[in-house]
């Protein structure tokens, strides 16, 4: 299932967020997530690692939580790194925390979670990258 998207509203999306909260974190360099976090960093992104496994070490500079209510700050996005089922739990957390945006990468969609999040008020992506739609040099 491929779930389409206008190249305006994903455009606007990343126009808008200033703070990422990236689900599933990894400080491990080869992971997915460890090289979509050094990319958002370097497009001038605010970092939040979330892992319980890493609760408390650094990710590239940015001290790693173990769920999105510990981050003492506000979360515009929240980048889920996590299998299908994990989704809805995420976009609860989210929904709770007032982020605006759950975004899931790529071949994970969870049709449950963005109806969810659709109906509190939140944009959803499912099954895209950030790094790869950056680099279309919005």
């Amino acid at each position: 299932m491929t779930i389409s998207y206008s190249e305006t509203y994903i455009k606007e999306i990343l126009k808008e967020v200033k703070t990422i909260a990236v689900v599933g974190a990894s400080g491990d360099h080869g992971r997915d997530s460890y090289k979509v976090m050094e990319a958002l960093i370097q497009y001038g992104y605010k970092i939040f690692p979330i892992n319980p496994n890493e609760e408390g070490n650094l990710i590239l500079g940015q001290l790693c939580y173990a769920d999105l209510s510990s981050v003492p700050a506000k979360i515009d996005m929240v980048d889920v790194f996590r299998a299908e089922d994990a989704v809805i739990g995420v976009t609860k957390e989210a929904i709770k925390i007032g982020a605006k945006v759950i975004w899931t990468q790529l071949n994970i969609i969870n049709a449950e979670a963005s109806e969810l999040a659709i109906k509190a008020g939140l944009k959803v992506i499912m099954d895209r990258c950030p790094k790869i739609e950056l680099a279309k040099k919005y």
